[in-house]
C-alpha cells in the first residue's frame, strides 16, 4: 500500500510539473546552438588539411595533406579528430589533385572511416605526379561514396552550410546574399599570368555557421581570384580567411585579400613552403585585420615577415611537433582562435 501511494505521488507530481512547464523534454536545437563549430587547421608540413566538425557532430575534412612519412599526416588528421571527438570523417573534400592536398588519401582511409569524398572532377592537369595522385584518389573514393560539385553547389549539412564558390575552373556568376558590390581594389590589380596547373581547378568554398563565415580557396590563382571578385565581390565580407596556397604570391592578390575584409588570417604554410613575403604583407596589411596566424615560422620571410612567436604553431623546424591552430566559433559570429603549442588563445567578438 505504502509503495502504491508514493507512486500515485511521484505521477501527480510529474504531471503538475508538466502542467506549469516545469518538466520538458531537452531543447536539441538550443543545445546544439551553445556549442562551437570546431576547426582544426592541421600541421601537414605546407600542404593542407583542415578538419571542421559542427555542433551536431557532423564533419568535413579537406584535404589529406602529404603521403608517406609512416602516414604522419593521416596520423594527425586522426589525432585531430579524436580530440575533436568523432570516430568516423562524414566528408572528405579534395580541392584539387596536387599531392599536398590528396597525397595522404590512402594512408588516411586505412585509418578512420570515411562517408563520402567530394571532388571538382577529373585531374585536368598533364603532370606524372598529378595523374598518380587521381589515379590513387579514384582508387580510394571508389570504396565509398563519390560525388562532383560545381559552382554554387552545397553539402547537405544541417550544423554549418558549406557553399562551393570555385571548381573546375569555373565561378559562381551570382553574388552571395549581401553581396556584390563593386570593388574598389580591382582597379590597382594587375592582370594576372594564365596557371595550366590543378591550382586553379581548385574547389573554394565559404563555411557559414550562424553569423560565423569562413572561407577556404585551396590553392586558387590570382587569375580565377580576380575572376570570382572583379569588378563586384561576389563573396562579400568574412571573419577567418584561410590564406590561399599556404601564403605564396601566385595567390592572394588584393582583390580578394582586401575586400573579403576577414578579422583574423590562418597561414598553413610550412617552414620552407609558402609564407612568401610578399603575400604574408598582402595579407598582414589588408584592412580589417587583427591577426595573421601561421602553422609554421617561415624561414624564408625573416623577422619582418613572420607573425610574433606567439601566434605561430610550429617555431622549430628541426623539432616539429606537429602542433595544430584550433578555432572554435560561435553562431554569433564570435569565435576564438588557439595556438596549440602555447595555448595562447585570443577571442575575436563579434
Amino acid at each position: 500500500m505504502r509503495r502504491q501511494i508514493l507512486l500515485s505521488a511521484l505521477c501527480a507530481g510529474a504531471i503538475l510539473l508538466l502542467f506549469h512547464g516545469a518538466w520538458a523534454a531537452p531543447d536539441a536545437g538550443a543545445a546544439e546552438a551553445a556549442k562551437a563549430l570546431q576547426i582544426y587547421c592541421i600541421d601537414v608540413e605546407g600542404g593542407q588539411s583542415t578538419l571542421l566538425v559542427d555542433g551536431l557532430g557532423e564533419s568535413m575534412l579537406v584535404d589529406t595533406g602529404w603521403p608517406g612519412f609512416d602516414s604522419r599526416d593521416a596520423k594527425r588528421i586522426v589525432a585531430a579528430a579524436n580530440e575533436a571527438g568523432i570516430h568516423r570523417l562524414d566528408y572528405v573534400v579534395i580541392t584539387h589533385y596536387h599531392t599536398d592536398h590528396v597525397g595522404g588519401v590512402a594512408q588516411l582511409a586505412a585509418l578512420i572511416p570515411i562517408g563520402t569524398f567530394v571532388d571538382h572532377g577529373p585531374n585536368m592537369e598533364d603532370s606524372d605526379t598529378t595523374r598518380q595522385g587521381y589515379a590513387t584518389y579514384l582508387k580510394v573514393s571508389a570504396e565509398s561514396k563519390r560525388i562532383t560539385v560545381k559552382p554554387g553547389d552545397r553539402l547537405p549539412l544541417k550544423g554549418m552550410s558549406v557553399q562551393f564558390l570555385t571548381a573546375a575552373g569555373e565561378k559562381i556568376t551570382t553574388a552571395l546574399p549581401g553581396a556584390g558590390q563593386p570593388n574598389p581594389y580591382c582597379a590597382s590589380e594587375p592582370e594576372a599570368a594564365m596557371d595550366p596547373t590543378e591550382n586553379q581547378r581548385s574547389l573554394g568554398m565559404l563555411i557559414t555557421y550562424g553569423k560565423f563565415r569562413f572561407l577556404d580557396m585551396g590553392d586558387l590563382t590570382k587569375r580565377k581570384e580576380i575572376a570570382l571578385m572583379c569588378p563586384n565581390n561576389l563573396i562579400g565580407t568574412v571573419d577567418l580567411y584561410l590564406v590561399t596556397h599556404h601564403g605564396m604570391d601566385l595567390s592572394n592578390s588584393k582583390a580578394i585579400v582586401d575586400a573579403v575584409h576577414a578579422r583574423a588570417a590562418i597561414m598553413d604554410n610550412g617552414a620552407h613552403k609558402g609564407g612568401s613575403p610578399a603575400a604574408w604583407q598582402i595579407v598582414h596589411d589588408s584592412p580589417g585585420l587583427e591577426d595573421l596566424w601561421q602553422l609554421h615560422y617561415a624561414v624564408g620571410g625573416g623577422q619582418d615577415h613572420n607573425s610574433p612567436e606567439q601566434l605561430i604553431a610550429n617555431l622549430d623546424e628541426a623539432n616539429d611537433a606537429g602542433y595544430a591552430i584550433k578555432v572554435l566559433a560561435q553562431r554569433d559570429g564570435a569565435f576564438t582562435v588557439i595556438n596549440e603549442r602555447n595555448h595562447f588563445e585570443k577571442t575575436y567578438k563579434k
